[in-house]
């Protein structure tokens, strides 16, 4: 499938840095680096971090597609330094030599075990560097030059915290200001009462050595009608929306909408009754469709769930063999965090905000901001008078 907004990242967990560039980024986009920043800042965030966030202050460095705070129609090229790189220098030579800090314990839950024999790695350091979720840095990065696309279109993403372990917040259609209040939450959660419950579940799992998961909510506010299709099944917006959530380290489910409740109730108690005023057209007073249907967005909140797996780095670890002797261990520990929940939320913002960004392409095109905010104007006004 063509893709009118794609990028790639590169770059290990203990390198120099992570690098990355995003294609098709429209020219006149206001974007700094201190719009970049906010978002990394927001990854790093969240009661249950681990020690790296202590290490890591992370800010971006714009090598190119941006002059005077504007986009300028090229790919746009970001890099963010590893601040840890400096005890790690040697470990991490691009150059020949013998290495250290060797790896040949697979820990479970891990890609090591799987990426060795897939690539044929002794050293499983060449697989853990990479796999590392580190990597999400950096799609957090691009994902705010996302965010400034669709921000100057008037559209508007963040997310949730809705459960942590068996702690769940209660489910509702929140407001976008309700949501974004929950970045003064210590969990990222919208309903406070559940918050202190949430943080005494993470203090036990730390005592027992153990790690948690959860769910988070991430909603994406005016977007237009229209986009995605149902001609063919790649051009599926909650299939594109699937693919790309589940690409981040850790998550193991997405639901649009009400999702897997919906399974449980008969068709009346579902679907969104269609309503009809003049001036704003068509729309639903109710959305537990998630803003899609048949693939296509209904003008209404587009509202994603994902599920998490709790972390595979456990201080009371699991049992493994290593690959060279075949002599079983108990699984090493790096560094690890209790639960990466509310940082995963910024995470899944950025996955949803490139899968935005492709859409709008894909829909309206154009190769300047103004031409495609025209462009959404004028389709505003066939939509309403359809």
């Amino acid at each position: 499938m063509l893709q009118h907004w794609r990028f790639i990242t590169a770059g290990e967990s203990h390198g120099p840095g992570l690098v990355g560039i995003v294609e098709g980024v429209p020219a006149g986009v206001p974007l700094t680096r201190a719009v970049i920043d906010e978002d990394l800042a927001r990854r790093q965030k969240g009661y249950g971090r681990g020690g790296r966030m202590a290490i890591e202050r992370d800010q971006v460095e714009i090598w190119g597609g941006v002059r005077h705070g504007l986009t300028l129609g090229s790919p746009v090229a970001l890099t963010v330094r590893n601040r840890d790189f400096e005890n790690w220098r040697e470990s991490m030579s691009p150059d020949p030599g013998v290495p250290d800090r060797v790896v040949t314990r697979p820990r479970p839950g891990h890609a090591d075990l799987v990426g060795g024999i897939k690539y044929g790695h002794r050293d499983l350091r060449n697989v853990l560097e990479r796999a590392s979720a580190r990597e999400t840095t950096m799609r957090v990065a691009l994902g705010a030059v996302a965010r400034a696309f669709l921000r100057a279109l008037g559209i508007e993403v963040y997310g949730h915290v809705t459960s942590i372990g068996a702690v769940s917040a209660p489910l509702n259609e929140w407001t976008l200001d309700e949501i974004r209040r929950a970045e003064d939450s210590p969990v990222r959660v919208v309903d406070a009462s559940v918050a202190e419950e949430m943080m005494r579940a993470i203090d036990r799992a730390k005592e027992m050595g153990d790690t948690l998961g959860g769910t988070f909510e991430v909603v994406a506010f005016g977007v237009p009608v229209g986009l995605g299709s149902y001609v063919q099944w790649h051009r599926r917006l909650e299939a594109r929306l699937g693919a790309a959530l589940l690409s981040i380290p850790a998550m193991k489910a997405v639901e649009v909408g009400t999702g897997f409740d919906q399974a449980q109730h008969q068709g009346s108690e579902v679907h969104d009754a269609i309503w009809w005023e003049p001036g704003t057209g068509f729309t639903r007073r109710t959305n537990r469709a998630g803003g899609l249907e048949g693939g296509i967005t209904t003008g209404m909140p587009l509202r994603v769930r994902i599920g998490m797996k709790p972390l595979s780095t456990l201080n009371s670890p699991l049992g493994s063999f290593d690959i060279e002797s075949k002599e079983p261990f108990l699984a090493t520990v790096e560094r690890s965090d209790v639960t990466a929940v509310p940082a995963a939320v910024v995470i899944g913002e950025a996955m949803v905000m490139h899968v935005l960004a492709d859409a709008i392409l894909e829909k309206f095109g154009g190769d300047s901001l103004n031409e495609i905010a025209q462009r959404i104007d004028s389709w505003q006004e066939t939509v309403r008078d359809f």
